[in-house]
């Protein structure tokens, strides 16, 4: 098989023709304070046992209509690892029945280091897992109090080197930056430590304020709030040393290097076809978006229903999906094909105006966004466009 830059924009067009699978896994020991996704929080919540709930996770994906066959499968949360390795295997069984596998298929998991052992690692493999991404957030002990994390630097490194020691083919750092407790110097060894870790893919998110979250109320009584300019350099000092690694930027928040960019996430920023299961869980296919229940009882009792645990679809035009490729495309450093809707946006007033600062850029057939932390004001100006002039 070839082996592409991340950034490749052959990569990028292939990813939007692959199919994957998002396996949504909401158990946290508890919820960190940035926290406002749709997980259950087992420090202070009862009555959904893991067992339960791959028990409806199975059943939901029996309902599925045919799809596939997968190219990737993503097992995101919450936190994943909180299932048994053989709890993930009867889940992706499922999958394989239903749907069908393709050979060389990416099987991905988020971990947090605090749930690695060797029997994990091997159960993973024996399961079928290729890929993981590691929950590290950060190397510096006040940071990762301060985000409420309950691992430390050293069970970060041994998660990596235990995950390349059983023989995982990818292995992904996460990493959390921005917090007002987190200094230049502290980042900047966060970034030293990820690059030694040994991982091939690291994923960087800046800290933002969810409105509702524990993170919002302290603020709003009063402590420090994250500052954009001081994330921005943040970002940007990653970029250079990550540069001098060998990685690559394949999207605004993901950088690998040759041969490790993740498969679903190019897969989701192409514009992809998705199916999605569990609670809280969005998909993309055949112009529809759905989203199922984000509470427990509510999916559980809907799929023990033998209904699909859905809380919403929508259904889209042409034009809405030419936007959504659009707005998705331009996260990616390989940038969107140049279609008609690009096109339109590329030679709108407000269009052209960002060319013109350097900031956007229309050439080889495609468009992309030349400054990553420019990219959501320049989607932002893409999705106000009109739908006549775009």
């Amino acid at each position: 098989m070839q082996v592409y830059r991340p950034d490749d924009p052959v990569l990028a067009d292939l990813a939007s023709q692959w199919k994957s699978a998002y396996v949504h896994v909401p158990f946290c020991r508890r919820r960190c304070p940035y926290c406002d996704f749709a997980i259950v929080d087992e420090s202070s919540s009862g009555g959904v046992s893991h067992a339960d709930y791959v028990d409806a996770l199975v059943a939901e994906i029996a309902m599925e209509t045919e799809f596939g066959p997968l190219d990737a499968i993503n097992f995101g949360g919450g936190t994943p690892s909180r299932l048994a390795p053989e709890q993930l295997a009867r889940v992706i069984d499922a999958l394989d029945r239903q749907f069908g596998l393709n050979d060389g298929i990416e099987l991905s998991l988020e971990v947090n280091p605090e749930d690695w052992s060797e029997e994990f690692g091997i159960g993973l493999v024996d399961a079928g897992f290729t890929r993981v991404s590691i929950g590290a957030q950060s190397f510096d002990p006040d940071v990762l109090m301060a985000l409420g994390r309950v691992h430390t630097p050293e069970m970060i490194e041994s998660a990596v080197l235990g995950a390349r020691a059983c023989g995982l083919v990818s292995v992904g750092i996460d990493l959390i930056f921005g917090h007002p407790v987190e200094t230049d110097d502290s980042w900047d060894r966060t970034v030293c430590l990820a690059m030694r870790a040994g991982a091939d893919h690291i994923s960087t998110y800046s800290l933002t304020v969810e409105p509702g979250t524990e993170l919002s109320r302290t603020i709003a009584l009063g402590a420090e709030a994250p500052d954009d300019d001081v994330q921005a350099g943040r970002y940007e000092r990653f970029e250079e040393v990550a540069g001098r690694h060998e990685f690559v930027r394949y999207e605004i928040s993901n950088h690998a290097i040759a041969g490790h960019a993740c498969r679903y996430n190019l897969s989701t920023w192409a514009h992809g076809e998705y199916v999605a299961f569990g609670m809280g869980a969005h998909d993309h296919r055949r112009g529809m978006r759905s989203r199922n229940h984000p509470r427990p009882d509510r999916y559980i009792e809907a799929v023990h229903a033998g209904k699909r645990p859905r809380l919403g679809t929508e259904s889209l035009s042409a034009a809405d999906q030419e936007r959504d490729r659009l707005m998705v495309g331009l996260r990616l450093a390989a940038g969107t094909p140049l279609t008609p809707t690009a096109r339109r946006f590329a030679a709108s007033q407000e269009g052209m105006r960002l060319i013109q600062a350097g900031i956007l850029e229309s050439k080889s057939g495609r468009l992309r966004v030349v400054k990553p932390m420019m990219a959501d004001a320049v989607i932002r100006e893409a999705l106000s466009v009109s739908a006549v002039d775009c």
